[in-house]
């Protein structure tokens, strides 16, 4: 079975996208995990799904599956890589266009110098939102942020902000992004038995109060060059506790975006950029990759 896709990244947050329109694609964790796989497959932080709406209102339906072949609610990067291959492969001149993810609607609109605008839909700042239990955990006040207190596994305790956007997220302030523990502390807030679906851990050094320096250990992919989603929900979450104001700069690893929030709607603005085509036989692909690496 031949599949077309689209190599594309958003400040290096990296994707593979398909085109489920034109083409039947019938995505399964096998298969998503062979394609992100970096040494056997194409290599990707997450597959991007683009098919008809089921949605009366939406223009087409976008999904994402990540490395680990989970699908996932959102990603914001991956959003503005969605509007830019629907324009480039001529599935629609729309503009701005609706897409249908798993928890609603966002609006997408991408400008002449190919930047695009995602107006990111339903926030919330509630444990709820999140599937996190906070059952006996203290918390404390900033500004309109409820601050919970989370003991590691490694007997650190880290102080997190929450935010749900479409998918979970939680947001702690370092001194310094460079020498922040990413990597010990990252895993284990991602795979934290309190967060029943896991989440997004993000890392967030204030720089002034429209610009931050930011690393987020994503669920299901691990850290990333960026991660669009974990951009809004740091400036946001910066912006509730009176550390920030409206726009923030966010530098991460791969490049800049601009998060705009008036304490009702998020937008982020940022690029998104086409790499490679190709075609792929995805049966032989799952086929040639190894059992264990396949299915660790």
């Amino acid at each position: 079975m031949i599949w077309n896709f689209t190599k594309m990244h958003g400040v290096g947050n990296d994707f593979v996208v398909l085109d489920g329109v034109r083409q039947s694609i019938q995505m399964t964790p096998e298969r998503a995990r062979a394609i992100a796989h970096r040494q056997f497959g194409i290599g990707a932080d997450q597959i991007l799904l683009v098919e008809e709406p089921t949605h009366p209102e939406a223009d087409f339906r976008y999904r994402i599956f990540n490395a680990d072949g989970s699908e996932v609610e959102h990603c914001g990067n991956g959003s503005r890589c969605f509007v830019r291959f629907v324009h480039e492969q001529k599935l629609s001149g729309r503009n701005p266009l609706k897409a249908e993810i798993a928890t609603g609607l966002i609006i997408l609109k991408e400008h002449e110098d190919y930047t695009v605008s995602v107006k990111m839909g339903q926030t919330r700042f509630t444990p709820d939102a999140i599937a996190f239990d906070t059952t006996d955990l203290a918390s404390t006040q900033q500004g309109e942020d409820t601050l919970w207190v989370l003991p590691l596994p490694n007997h650190d305790q880290v102080t997190l902000s929450v935010v749900g956007i479409s998918n979970p997220h939680v947001v702690q302030v370092v001194e310094d992004i460079a020498t922040a523990p990413v990597l010990e502390q990252g895993p284990l807030i991602e795979s934290h038995p309190r967060f029943k679906n896991r989440v997004n851990a993000g890392f967030m050094q204030i720089v002034n109060t429209h610009e931050i320096k930011l690393r987020v250990y994503e669920r299901g992919a691990g850290e990333t060059l960026a991660c669009g989603t974990g951009a809004c929900a740091a400036a946001v979450a910066g912006i509730r506790r009176g550390l920030l104001q409206s726009p923030v700069t966010v530098h991460t690893q791969g490049g800049d975006l601009i998060i705009d929030y008036d304490h009702q709607e998020i937008e982020m603005t940022g690029p998104a950029t086409t790499v490679y085509s190709g075609s792929i036989d995805i049966d032989k692909l799952v086929a040639s990759i190894p059992t264990q690496v396949l299915n660790p």
